[in-house]
């Protein structure tokens, strides 16, 4: 980059640095741009630089170098006011070359870099100086590597001769190896061609024997099949004869059949005859009914009519229970929803097994309880009271199809009595053989 500038605003001289600035120079005036950026305002900066205000200084450095260096040539006044940061910032250096007298251990980088933002009188010779410098510093640098390098290849070169030495000694002794192991297979070979051959002549003997084998294996096939075909056509034979006997046994057993009927209904038929010919009545009075007694549970018609109950009455309820092993299953909770639905599931519960427990003692019946376990927040800990069997559905089956389970579980007869108000529930009991009786029943009968 050629940079071309008249004097600092406050010398009224004119330097021209007819030379691009050194890139060690640069990267110092950048820096120092950088550092002197941060303590101004967003007015005081060139528009161009405003975006990059609240970077930090060394990523303000790296992405705004270009930037910071046009608007440093460019803007005087921007200039100015780097000059006075550096000032405050290194006022020894800066006075150092206001008076014409940069520090002998000043670096020159840093000095050039000093002068190119201050621009005192002579600014251009010190940036001149500085790459000089720098040039000469560079090339001490490079003419330092480059002896390194070479002593680096001189000693690799010695490296790889070394090795390669022993290499070379390495492949002799396995070229060495590898003729012995060829001339091993050489004879290995040989061996092995011999043995082809008089595996050769074997195959060829084993091949005539084989074809020897097979004609007589063909011709065996081949009897063989004349063999099953005669056999075939006797089972045909045998088959024919035997559905023949078959056929002649079904007729002779039909001609029996058809006698033994005929005598069965001429048997009937006079049984017949003998019943209309003597005039005899149907039976309809037994000797036991001649004896003047009465029977265990009968009942005159005014005793019936006394005794008649309501298909609500709780006395039906304790007919049923009476009868020899009888079983009540409860539907839980569409019985305490019917009673009591205002309080608690858990309380609901601990009522109805209560009398439910108070039931079983008085009629001596097996009881069940069945709740709805989705219901359940989680699992019951309960204590199932005496003479009730307390049930809860697993998950994914409700209590109907519970009850229906258990009463399809009971043998055929047994009286069980099934208390729900669903009507689903009550017909499907009751087409399983049970009988439904409402929860209100059950619940008069409990209180």
């Amino acid at each position: 980059m050629v940079e071309t500038t008249g004097g600092g605003p406050d010398d009224g001289t004119a330097e021209v640095l007819d030379r691009p600035l050194p890139d060690g120079v640069r990267r110092r005036v950048v820096q120092i741009v950088s550092d002197g950026f941060g303590g101004l305002t967003i007015g005081e900066l060139p528009a161009q630089l405003r975006q990059y205000a609240r970077f930090a200084p060394n990523r303000r450095a790296k992405f705004a170098g270009n930037a910071m260096a046009a608007a440093l040539e460019s803007d005087p006044l921007f200039r100015q006011r780097i000059s006075e940061k550096l000032r405050e910032a290194q006022p020894e250096l800066c006075g150092a070359l206001d008076s014409g007298s940069p520090p002998p251990a000043a670096d020159p980088l840093d000095v050039a870099a000093a002068a190119y933002v201050l621009r005192p009188a002579g600014w251009v010779k010190l940036v001149a100086a500085a790459g000089e410098e720098a040039q000469r510093a560079d090339a001490e640098r490079a003419d330092e590597e480059s002896r390194a390098e070479l002593e680096r290849l001189r000693t690799e070169l010695e490296r790889a001769r070394d090795q390669h030495r022993t290499e070379a000694e390495r492949l002799r002794a396995e070229l060495e190896s590898a003729k012995r192991e060829a001339e091993a297979l050489h004879r290995k070979l040989r061996a092995a061609l011999s043995d082809v051959k008089r595996g050769d002549a074997a195959l060829r003997k084993v091949q005539s024997e084989i074809e020897a084998v097979r004609a007589e294996g063909q011709a065996q096939v081949s009897a063989a099949e004349s063999e099953a075909r005669r056999l075939k056509a006797r089972l045909g034979e045998v088959e024919a004869a035997l559905e023949a006997s078959r056929r002649a046994a079904r007729e002779g057993r039909s001609v029996e059949d058809m006698r033994v009927r005929l005598l069965l209904d001429t048997v009937l038929d006079a049984a017949q005859g003998l019943r209309r010919e003597l005039a005899l009545p149907p039976v309809s009075v037994r000797p036991a009914d001649s004896v003047d007694a009465v029977e265990p549970g009968r009942m005159t018609p005014k005793d019936i009519a006394a005794r008649a109950l309501s298909e609500h009455d709780p006395a039906i309820l304790d007919q049923l229970l009476a009868l020899p092993q009888a079983h009540l299953v409860v539907d839980g909770y569409n019985v305490t929803k019917t009673g009591y639905p205002q309080m608690p599931l858990e309380k609901q519960r601990l009522r109805l097994l209560g009398q439910l427990s108070q039931l079983a003692a008085q009629t001596g019946a097996e009881v069940t309880c069945v709740f709805d376990g989705a219901e359940l927040a989680a699992p019951v800990l309960l204590a199932p009271p005496r003479g009730v069997r307390v049930l809860f559905s697993k998950p994914g089956v409700t209590a109907d199809e519970l009850i229906r389970q258990l009463v399809r579980a009971e043998p055929p007869g047994r009286p069980v009595i099934v208390a729900s108000t669903d009507r689903e529930v009550a017909d499907g009991v009751a087409r399983a053989g049970a009988r439904p009786v409402a929860s209100a029943m059950l619940l008069k009968r409990l209180s």
